[in-house]
């Protein structure tokens, strides 16, 4: 067999970059990114295809000590991902603290897949600092091969790409080749909202928020979509809708821009907001939402 293909699972802590990493692997933008923590919360997974090889990407949320059960949702995706990985790649940067959530690093040095650790962001730091990281994480996970990148720039990305080519496993292609994700056109309308969310409010409201979209209708010229923002309160919600409903709107506004940007079509977007009483907690609403046990 000539060709190759597997999983490439990517992990990490938070505000490190993975999914920067990983649209600028795939060449486009599935995982919004923030500078928020907990930005993923759940599996997104990206596919590359060459003539002989295909990689599936797996974009993670970053590592966490569960507080709630949407929390223990996003654990369970990280574990998963430690458990069905080809390759794992283990994405740090030279800002993070080395020995946080170490307990991952002991079972990392410990799998019997590849691991390759990214270290990102090294346009922010000196080469000394670069080459005191990596000789660092060499002691750390002495069987990992580490790559100096800046995702962001673009940087050192090539060898790193046709390194995770090489070590693949020779398989049939797990996908059509001429798919980008596994996931629906809906899910990234709500990731898409979701990010405004984010990107728009403060303290506590963007982590209890979610979006589900009611409707989408992919018409000749127009997709129509109704969209619903959930939150916990409704003083949240007070908050999400703004005086005279202006939050609301620059939040709808900025979102039906990205929308058409990334559908490449006009986008009819319409915005409601409800209040589902602590949903982050209720078994039921993770599943409406897509959400794992």
């Amino acid at each position: 067999m000539n060709h190759k293909a597997g999983f490439v699972n990517i992990i990490g802590n938070p505000n490190v970059g993975k999914s920067t990493l990983m649209n600028a692997l795939v060449g486009e933008k599935l995982s919004i990114v923030t500078a928020k923590a907990q930005t993923t919360r759940q599996r997104v997974m990206g596919i590359v295809n060459g003539d002989d090889f295909q990689i599936v990407y797996s974009d993670t949320p970053g590592i966490l000590k569960p507080h709630y059960k949407l929390q223990n949702s996003m654990v369970g995706v990280i574990k998963n991902a430690l458990s069905d990985a080809d390759i794992i790649l283990y994405v740090t940067d030279m800002v993070e603290t080395i020995d946080k959530h170490s307990e991952y690093l002991e079972k990392l040095a410990n799998i019997d897949v590849p691991v390759i650790l990214a270290i990102n962001k090294v346009d922010l730091a000196d080469q000394d600092k670069v080459f005191l990281a990596i000789n660092t994480w060499k002691e750390i996970l002495p069987k990992a091969e580490i790559f100096a990148i800046s995702a962001l720039k673009g940087f050192n990305l090539d060898g790193f790409l046709n390194r995770i080519v090489e070590i693949l496993p020779e398989s049939e292609p797990y996908f059509p080749k001429d798919e980008l994700t596994d996931r629906s056109e809906r899910f990234f309308a709500s990731e898409i909202i979701r990010e405004k969310i984010l990107l728009n409010y403060k303290q506590e409201i963007p982590y209890s928020c979610d979006v589900v979209i009611e409707a989408f209708k992919d018409e000749e010229k127009i997709i129509r979509i109704q969209a619903v923002i959930i939150t916990e309160k409704e003083s949240q919600k007070g908050i999400v809708i703004g005086k005279k409903g202006e939050a609301l709107k620059r939040t709808a506004t900025e979102s039906r821009l990205e929308l058409e940007k990334f559908f490449d079509k006009k986008v009819f977007l319409e915005v409601f907001v409800k209040v589902e009483k602590n949903w982050r907690e209720s078994d039921l609403m993770l599943k409406t939402l897509g959400y794992q046990p």
